[in-house]
């Protein structure tokens, strides 16, 4: 389903990207709007589904989370049941941000935050390679982060 977005919807959407918690009345005066028509338009953008939520980013660092990791996580068998069985175990666990299934050699790719590698390693032995479906697992930490953002392009 392709939506066309026209310039208040793209504006809305740009700016609610880089601060979520702007006021109705400022986001209408930065944008060119009536306080009322961007509120309707702020509603049928949710209502659509394009604005999922709103939400607060942490820095994970400042909470004592100190390592981020990517893991490539390989299942054998590959099937429906493992899969289903393997995704509703990693549900469970708050350190575990993100997780994608892939294309390639491997099957998923979890975004993982951890106080220190020592229990980054730990979770991986105790928690996720003891999920039997679980055949291998592939680490890659982070040692810098260059780019971050959580914006989506309103006009590519």
């Amino acid at each position: 389903m392709n939506i066309v977005l026209d310039q208040f919807d793209k504006a809305i959407l740009n700016t609610l990207q880089e601060d979520a918690s702007i006021s109705n009345l400022e986001l209408s005066k930065k944008i060119g709007l009536s306080p009322s028509a961007c509120l309707s338009r702020t509603k049928n953008l949710r209502e659509q589904g394009i604005i999922r939520q709103f939400t607060t980013i942490v820095d994970e660092q400042k909470l004592g989370m100190e390592t981020l990791v990517f893991a490539l996580v390989d299942l054998t068998p590959l099937n429906r049941e493992t899969m289903q069985s393997f995704l509703d175990v990693i549900s469970q666990y708050p350190q575990i941000q993100e997780c994608y299934t892939i294309t390639g050699p491997h099957d998923y790719l979890l975004k993982i935050v951890a106080k220190d590698v020592k229990s980054y390693y730990s979770f991986i032995v105790d928690s996720l390679m003891n999920h039997p479906a679980v055949s291998d697992v592939q680490t890659c930490v982070v040692v810098g982060i260059e780019k971050r953002t959580t914006a989506v392009p309103t006009d590519l």
